[in-house]
């Protein structure tokens, strides 16, 4: 029987797959004619035909990213009034119709596919039965189905196999390295998440192994998939706390449909700087206060200064006196327009320069020159070309870009203490660091609030025309040898097909114009581990989600980090504002723990009960056959895990200090199975800290040293209950003295 069902079922997908194949042919073929069409020479024309090529290569790529899994479910409703039969309704990836527009599978986010993840057998919502269909590429290897009717149980001929269930299957599978696509597996409290509306702020929190990731995941693809109107052009960002992390999630959204999507940490949020790099958590704290948006400010009005005396300028063979009380007149005038630093100096510039030329002007006429105001345009560009002009108004206003403000405000002790009154010199000590020194993830929101304040730099733009520039001369010569290879000479002008290149204009996605241009505002965004992050952290987010339409995910007992807010009504004030007050965001729970077991799940709670930790309370529902396990030596434990010859990954967790150490440890037993951090997600053992264990899950971990994990900062508690909840099979305990509270 299972045999015939594994048959019945193999024949659907494959009139599915057909069918995909037919689609994606169909599509290839229109772009192929779209590219061969010949539009001439007019522009609207050409407009047109390469929007319709960019629709069909969109179309194309995303047919190709849902073969994998495309049908991974099958609802049975109650029979049909007229014939009696039994009704199927088929869930996948994407929607597919046959040729008469019969609709043969449904696209998961639609709301007739609802049932699939909510429906129990209290509440069918129409639902007899439900199948999970798992494969191999295109095969069904098994099936697995929750009967919701009793009745159907009364029919000898049903032919419905209860086996483990498609959850649990998923939970116990070994680990990959990447996130498993767990659209099949979606329980009900967190489908009804996913499905919530999208203006406001949502708070979704969560124990370890609830599937806060997942519901984030999902949710995005979810909200694309039925705002897309709104989110089409402005993208939806999901932030997470680490590149280990994005590493390890970068297959999901593909698989479920969507590519309009960014994913990034928070160190990837400033183009052109890629931060990896942790301070220490006393420098992260005090980088991280709220109250060092007000800093970045005063350092940038500190640059507009005017000069403490009169200062001679020579132009042209003429002294001049430069007083400062006209700089500070032209100072304020460029204030008072409300621009940002380096548009204001533009009008800072042309004020002193006129009212200089004005004096100028006298002094000539005092002197006897024959001159009147009709000569002002010409002395302002004499001014402007005179070098003892050029250093005196740069002295008082200096362009500036981001990247050089914090540089000189962290490499110039003196001043970071005139304009730090308030601070102690052991808190000033902590930014001190040279000025080319790498920026860190905690620099990444300052860079952004001096970005926001200073505005465009000339250099940029002017590199930026410079780029355009050499692009416009590579496209002429691709014309030019486009033209010989196609045999065309005399027809076709290669400066004319280079003018059509350009029209093609920016032909990235979304995501892609998203990703790189700093101003950029998203319709949606999603934070992931959002408990690590800091009030300036966050209002760098609120500058990229100015809409504030959120989905927060996390859990606060984990919080590890040093500028971490102690509750959510805490955290969300850089995003709310008094708006908290007035109930604009809402939190949800999850309470069911589908990945821990059982035995891991009680010693890492007793271990946040011992220390306080506000845990969120939730049910294991799975067993592990291995039970905690204490060992006195990294090796040992490895090898204990090893000799079970059960395939599957193992991560090694360890503080930032002695990281190194186990790593080469490790590496010289069991050698280049051993990777570190993002890098090692592929090998058979990964060394990661606390942080970049966040959001990960492996089928074994072994924590090194928990007593210096509680001790490696303010928030060690947090850090060691992450470390202990990321395993989906076995825990090991390395120590080699007394245990903290809640383990000995």
């Amino acid at each position: 029987m299972v045999d015939q069902e594994l048959v019945r079922e193999q024949d659907y997908v494959a009139i599915l797959y057909a069918r995909l194949d037919a689609l994606q042919s169909e599509a290839e073929q229109q772009l192929t004619a779209v590219r061969r069409l010949d539009v001439g020479g007019n522009h609207q024309a050409r407009s047109e035909r390469d929007n319709f090529a960019r629709l069909y290569e969109d179309r194309i790529a995303q047919l190709r990213e849902v073969d994998d899994r495309l049908a991974f479910g099958r609802l049975e409703t109650a029979p049909d009034a007229s014939t009696g039969d039994a009704v199927y309704r088929y869930i996948g990836r994407v929607g597919l119709r046959d040729a008469d527009l019969q609709p043969i599978l449904l696209d998961w986010r639609v709301p007739q596919a609802s049932p699939f993840y909510q429906a129990t057998a209290a509440t069918p919502l129409g639902a007899r039965s439900r199948r999970h269909l798992l494969s191999h590429g295109r095969t069904i290897v098994r099936i697995e189905d929750e009967i919701l009717d009793a009745s159907l149980l009364e029919n000898a001929d049903a032919t419905l196999h209860q086996g483990e269930g498609a959850l649990l299957t998923a939970l116990t599978a070994q680990r990959t390295g990447h996130m498993n696509d767990i659209v099949s597996t979606i329980q009900a409290e967190q489908d009804r998440i996913i499905r919530s509306d999208l203006p406001g702020v949502l708070v979704v929190q969560g124990g370890p192994g609830t599937g806060k990731t997942a519901v984030a995941l999902h949710r995005a693809a979810y909200l694309l998939y039925t705002h897309r109107d709104r989110l089409r052009d402005s993208g939806v960002l999901i932030v997470g706390p680490s590149r280990s992390f994005l590493q390890y999630i970068e297959n999901v959204l593909p698989s479920l449909g969507e590519t309009g999507v960014v994913l990034a940490s928070v160190g990837q949020l400033f183009p052109g700087v890629e931060a990896t790099t942790e301070d220490a958590p006393a420098v992260a704290a005090i980088k991280g206060r709220a109250s060092m948006a007000d800093l970045i400010a005063r350092a940038v009005r500190s640059r507009q200064k005017a000069p403490d005396r009169p200062l001679r300028l020579s132009v042209n063979g003429d002294s001049l006196t430069l007083n400062p009380q006209l700089v500070a007149n032209a100072i304020a005038r460029a204030q008072g327009s409300g621009k940002p630093h380096n548009e204001a100096r533009v009008a800072f510039a042309k004020h002193s320069l006129g009212a200089l030329a004005r004096e100028w002007l006298t002094q000539l006429k005092a002197q006897g020159r024959s001159m009147d105001d009709t000569d002002l345009p010409m002395l302002r560009e004499d001014l402007r070309l005179a070098d003892d002009v050029r250093v005196a108004l740069n002295t008082a206003w200096l362009p500036l870009t981001p990247e050089k403000l914090l540089q000189d405000l962290y490499a110039r002790p003196q001043w970071l203490a005139e304009i730090t009154p308030g601070w102690t010199p052991e808190q000033r000590a902590l930014l001190h660091r040279s000025r080319n020194a790498q920026f860190t993830v905690a620099d990444v929101p300052l860079l952004d609030e001096a970005a926001e304040l200073l505005g465009e730099y000339n250099v940029i733009d002017e590199a930026k025309r410079r780029a355009a520039k050499e692009q416009r001369k590579r496209d002429v010569e691709n014309a030019e040898a486009a033209i010989l290879n196609m045999e065309v000479k005399g027809l076709v002008n290669a400066k004319a097909l280079a003018d059509s290149f350009a029209e093609l204009g920016d032909r990235a996605t979304t995501a892609e114009r998203a990703s790189r241009d700093r101003t950029w505002t998203y319709g949606h965004v999603v934070v992931d581990e959002a408990q690590e992050l800091s009030p300036m952290q966050w209002r760098l987010l609120l500058r990229r989600g100015p809409r504030r339409s959120f989905t927060v995910v996390g859990d606060i007992a984990q919080a590890a980090s040093a500028a971490a807010a102690r509750s959510w009504k805490d955290a969300l004030k850089p995003v709310l504002g008094s708006s908290l007050e007035v109930n604009r965001w809402r939190l949800e729970e999850l309470t069911v723990n589908y990945r821990t077991p059982s035995q891991i799940a009680a010693v890492a709670e007793r271990v946040a009960l011992a220390h306080n930790l506000p845990i969120t309370a939730s049910r294991t529902v799975r067993a592990s056959e291995w039970p905690v396990e204490t060992v006195t030596d990294v090796g040992e434990a490895v090898r204990r895990d090893r000799a079970l010859e059960r395939e599957g990954t193992l991560a090694v967790i360890v503080v930032d200090a002695q990281i190194t150490a186990v790593l080469q440890r490790l590496t010289a037993e069991f050698g280049d199975v051993v990777g570190r951090g993002e890098w090692g997600l592929t090998r058979e053992i990964t060394v990661l800290t606390p942080q970049d264990a966040k959001g990960l899950e492996f089928d074994a971990v072994v924590v090194v040293d928990p007593t210096a994990i509680l001790a490696s900062s303010e928030r060690g508690a947090g850090a060691l209950y992450v470390a202990m909840t990321r395993a989906t099979q076995r825990l090991y305990l390395v120590s080699d003295g007394p245990l903290p509270p809640g383990l000995a």
